[in-house]
């Protein structure tokens, strides 16, 4: 008999703006992405612990401003003239601490874009003074910049933030295994990631269901 395959579905985020499950973690920052394009400066910085709704709001605001979406890493390999043509948003800036090309390609991204009276969303883990940047005019420009804090989650978004990651993968557990997972997880997006991404692993790899008896197997194995 052929041994049979596992079949990966690929996974879809939802980044709609109706996607976006408002919280006293996040509005803040949803309040400031609105207020655009009256940002002080032109410029607004989104912070926040990976998987804290970055990304989804980036794509938010690209979807209300046009704007074009480049992560931090990719600015030395850009067209920055080209970019700056209209409305930016710069992912990840955190990762760049150590390249001093992309600090540099941001350096002149920032000042092109607000030149043309354009605006620049900015993305990171943490507040910019925490980014590691060593390009003094690039740090003095980022700390003078807006910044909307996504804090971690409540309980009440941890269940949302969870079950749009199961829905993402096309997955829908049992009414039981959410509040489980909750009660007993370490209380962070990104564990909330891990989770997911380890049941539907096992899931697909024992060919079973996911369910609170594979919830606790895995929380267990962690």
């Amino acid at each position: 008999m052929a041994e049979q395959l596992n079949l990966t579905l690929p996974v879809r985020t939802a980044l709609g703006r109706d996607d976006f499950f408002v919280s006293p973690a996040n509005a803040m920052a949803l309040g400031l992405v609105d207020m655009w394009p009256d940002w002080p400066g032109g410029k607004l910085v989104l912070s926040g612990p990976a998987g804290s709704g970055k990304t989804h709001l980036t794509h938010v605001w690209a979807g209300i401003s046009n704007a074009r979406i480049v992560p931090a890493t990719s600015l030395p390999d850009q067209d920055i003239p080209a970019l700056a043509t209209g409305p930016v948003a710069v992912e990840d800036v955190h990762l760049i601490a150590g390249d001093k090309a992309a600090q540099d390609a941001l350096f002149h991204l920032h000042n092109l874009v607000l030149a043309e009276r354009h605006t620049l969303l900015l993305t990171g883990a943490g507040e910019p003074k925490h980014w590691g940047l060593t390009l003094p005019d690039l740090m003095s420009r980022m700390q003078g910049t807006t910044v909307a804090a996504l804090d971690q989650p409540d309980d009440t978004l941890l269940t949302v933030v969870m079950a749009k990651m199961f829905n993402d993968r096309q997955l829908t557990p049992p009414p039981d295994t959410l509040p489980f997972l909750i009660k007993n997880m370490d209380r962070s997006f990104e564990a909330a990631r891990d989770l997911v991404e380890r049941l539907d692993t096992l899931s697909l790899s024992e060919k079973r269901p996911i369910t609170r008896a594979l919830a606790r197997r895995v929380l267990e194995e962690r």
